[in-house]
């Protein structure tokens, strides 16, 4: 039986001398035991014990569509049987769980599965790097792989990018063999990244996209422009957690060229944009652009750590050993990446992404004509982005209202109070990230929809009288009892 036929049940744990649930007492175990740097935890203080699908239950028996998939890791939404197969598989066989970067069959099949994925005119000439088990340390090795390769230093980056929280880690190491290489950290040169709806330069659209683009290549060729010549230039072709801003494939285009004309290696991080998630199984396929490298993590894995950088193979002048991490050998999450990658190509699931965000953003357009507080909808494929904004406020020449964060934040309680788990991103945290599993049906989007739609009338009601119709209410059967979220709706 589904999750979603599980009825809501109380709350597992409680003691006969009225101890608290089991959940609470996590809870409270964590905020006193973990750091202060807890994030998701603090957003949605629920303690998950089943997950199956887009649906999580807590330990008190609450029901929840995640619209949040790991931050992107979950493409197939959790335990999808593909991947425990792989897993089980895996550990039934008795292979090794941990071999450095020691080649194993798993490791074969992977990569594999990863090169068969890939654009094909990248992969024919590519090499891949399995790093430690995070995206970041992926994006230090494909700066320090493009620094040796080109003897220089800086790096090109854009406003609103997100590619790790890794800072400085060689720089505190003392081995100096694998520093010996590398021409120092350099500067990073924040160029302006394409923000129709924030135009750095005020006018919106693609003008503005063109204005960025001849603003980048008169900078790099201006003698006192101030840029040295960099290692690399970095850029996200949809950046996520900089707010859900895709970046228009002709001036995707127009990186490549102003790149390979100077002789800049091109990264692109696809941690959050890959395997299927925005409509194709690269987002570098959109704009047919071929990088120079591409740093890739999340889905890859199945769910489980696993990062790895794939680059052009005239860039691999490391040596052994230039970039070293204990858990490069994640037999697991090559086996469950595997699986994932090859079950997202066999089903189409990119294409499903298209298809199913291109209708969820087209009912999130109809929604910011009847929800003023809706400033922006955009995105591709599942990953989505409703910016929040104070409608009271006057517009900027591009007619964008000033961000509503504390807005956002009662949205995403009032969401998580009806049974959905949506993020907040962007600029001071006013964006609603949509990042539903790539398997969403038809019946869960409905779901996601409708209570998003509840959330943010109830939200923007709060702060001021109550009116007495509204064009989107919360329907007697999903509003709240007593603070209680009801079970979801929609397959949860």
């Amino acid at each position: 039986m589904s999750l979603a036929a599980v009825p809501a049940r109380a709350a597992s744990g409680a003691t006969a001398s009225g101890a608290p649930p089991a959940g609470e007492a996590i809870l409270r175990r964590q905020r006193v035991r973990e750091s202060a740097a807890r994030t998701y935890a603090r957003s949605f203080p629920i303690v998950p014990v089943r997950a199956h699908g887009m649906t999580v239950e807590g330990a008190d028996g609450r029901r929840y569509l995640d619209c949040l998939s790991g931050a992107g890791t979950l493409a197939l939404g959790h335990n999808h049987p593909v991947v425990l197969e792989a897993i089980r598989r895996t550990l039934d066989s008795g292979a090794p769980l941990h071999l450095l970067d020691l080649a194993t069959a798993e490791k074969d099949d992977f990569t594999s599965a990863l090169f068969e994925s890939l654009p094909a005119e990248f992969a024919a000439r590519a090499r891949v790097h399995f790093c430690g088990p995070a995206g970041t340390d992926a994006v230090e090795a494909a700066i320090k792989l493009m620094q040796t390769a080109t003897g220089r230093a800086g790096a090109l980056a854009f406003t609103g990018a997100y590619h790790g929280m890794t800072a400085g880690a060689l720089a505190l190491t003392g081995n100096v063999a694998v520093k010996e290489p590398l021409p120092g950290g350099g500067e990073v040169v924040r160029l302006p990244y394409p923000y129709g709806y924030r135009c750095p330069f005020g006018v919106g659209g693609e003008a503005g996209a063109e204005l960025g683009a001849t603003y980048v290549e008169r900078l790099l060729d201006d003698p006192s422009g101030g840029v040295v010549p960099p290692a690399a230039m970095i850029l996200e072709a949809v950046q996520g957690e900089g707010g859900v801003v895709p970046a228009p494939d002709g001036w995707l285009r127009e990186m490549r060229r102003i790149t390979a004309e100077r002789g800049i290696p091109l990264i692109v991080d696809e941690v959050q944009t890959g395997v299927g998630r925005t409509g194709a199984m690269w987002a570098v396929e959109h704009s047919g652009i071929v990088p120079d490298a591409m740093v890739l993590s999340k889905a890859i894995g199945g769910s489980l750590p696993l990062a790895v950088v794939v680059y052009r193979e005239d860039y691999d002048g490391w040596r052994p050993g230039a970039h070293t991490g204990t858990f490069r050998g994640n037999t697991l999450a090559m086996a469950a990446g595997a699986a994932t990658l090859r079950y997202v190509a066999a089903h189409g699931l990119a294409e499903r992404a298209a298809v199913a965000g291109a209708r969820m953003t087209a009912r999130l357009r109809e929604l910011a004509a009847e929800l003023p507080a809706i400033g922006d909808v955009r995105g591709r494929g599942l990953m989505i982005g409703v910016e929040l904004v104070d409608p009271a406020a006057e517009p900027d020449a591009c007619g964008a209202r000033p961000a509503d964060s504390a807005l956002a934040l009662r949205v995403r309680e009032a969401c998580l109070a009806r049974g959905l788990i949506v993020e907040l991103g962007g600029r001071h945290d006013a964006v609603l990230r949509l990042l539903p599993p790539l398997t969403v049906t038809d019946e869960q989007i409905a779901a996601v929809l409708e209570r998003l739609a509840e959330a943010i009338a109830a939200a923007s009601a709060s702060s001021a009288p109550a009116p007495a119709s509204s064009s989107v209410q919360a329907s007697p059967s999903s509003a709240p009892a007593s603070g209680s979220a009801p079970a979801a709706r929609g397959g949860a």
